[in-house]
Order: structure tokens, then sequence, then C-alpha cells
């Protein structure tokens, strides 16, 4: 098993990039929340995992343990392969997916394309009391929620603007965060426009 690979990037993208190590130089796919992590990076240590398969040897990279412990729980979900893991990955950061899966929020996950409503009761179902274990039950589950359907149409308005969607994340849980009370997308991307400027 391939635990992690420390060296300089030789090349990025969204999708994966290929850092080379002792020699060599290791295609690992990223999520895109990695993505906006190392994309100003020369080098990096990133954290990774190898998805054997008949018929290939895939490398999956992240750049905080965190979200590789939260990749092979989702994994271990009938109906999750890797893919559709980093899917989820390039939509919530891990303590969003944390906060998903404990609060019960199917919504949160019927948002990501390929899963349907009862996948994503399946990823909760499967993935709570794991998650309680492995990441201790004092997560903080986002107020009002950080994962409420106002805050991912201001997210996705956002986004349609033209900013990146690690940044607006980052804004509209800024926002959530200093007023809780704040009701709305509009509201919201008026708010997170100030700090996006």
């Amino acid at each position: 098993m391939i635990r992690y690979l420390n060296g300089p990037i030789s090349f990025k993208t969204p999708s994966y990039i290929i850092v080379e190590a002792g020699g060599v130089g290791y295609e690992v796919n990223i999520s895109m929340y990695t993505y906006a992590k190392v994309e100003p990076l020369e080098r990096v240590k990133i954290h990774t995992y190898l998805h054997i398969k008949e018929d290939s040897h895939t490398l999956y990279g992240f750049f905080e343990d965190v979200e590789r412990k939260m990749f092979t729980l989702l994994i271990s979900v009938s109906g999750i392969g890797p893919n559709t893991a980093m899917t989820i990955f390039s939509g919530m950061n891990p303590e969003e997916v944390q906060a998903s899966i404990l609060s019960e929020d199917t919504a949160a996950f019927n948002r990501v394309k390929g899963i349907g409503p009862k996948t994503a009761k399946r990823i909760i179902l499967d993935l709570k009391d794991k998650v309680k274990k492995q990441f201790g039950s004092d997560i903080t589950i986002p107020v009002g929620s950080n994962v409420s359907p106002a805050r991912q149409e201001a997210i996705s308005a956002l986004i349609a603007l033209g900013f990146n969607r690690i940044v607006v994340q980052k804004a509209v849980n800024k926002v959530l965060r200093d007023d809780p009370s704040i009701q709305g997308a509009e509201q919201i991307i008026r708010s997170a426009l100030k700090q996006l400027s």
C-alpha cells in the first residue's frame, strides 16, 4: 500500500496531479477540494489510497488525512465507488460530508451527480455510527444549516458568476457562521460577494 507521496508536482489539473517520488512520476486522482489546496504549491505531501481492480491500479490522493479517511468510509458503502466518492468531495469538504451524515441531510448527497435518494439514505445509515466512532460525536454540525437549500442555491449562483467553488464555499460558510440568523439565498449571496470582491 502506498500511504503517501512526498515530492515535487510536475503536472496538475483539477482532476489529477503527477507527483515525482524516487525518480518515478505517480499519477494521482484528486477532488476539487484537494486541487484548491495543491494548486498554488510546487511540492506536496499527499495522502494516498491505492484502488486495485483486475484491469487497473489507480491512486487517489488527498491533501488532508481526514479526507482520505472519509473517502475509505464512503467507498465501503454499497453503490459508492471511488469516482463517486471523489465527486462528493468536489462539492463538499470533509467536515461538510461528516455533518451531512450526522444531521441525516439526504438532500446534500442528492445534489451530487450519480447519487439518488436511496443511495443517500444508505450512506447515512451505513456511516453515521462509523463517523461518530472515528471522528468523535463532537463534530460541529453547521448552523442553520450550512447544508441548507438556500446555502446550496447561493453557492451555485456564485459559481455561475465565475468564482472558484472552494473559495465560494469558504465565503458562504463564513457568512453563515458570522450571522446565523441570515436567511434566503439572496442575503447569503450579497454578504458573500462583499468578501469575494
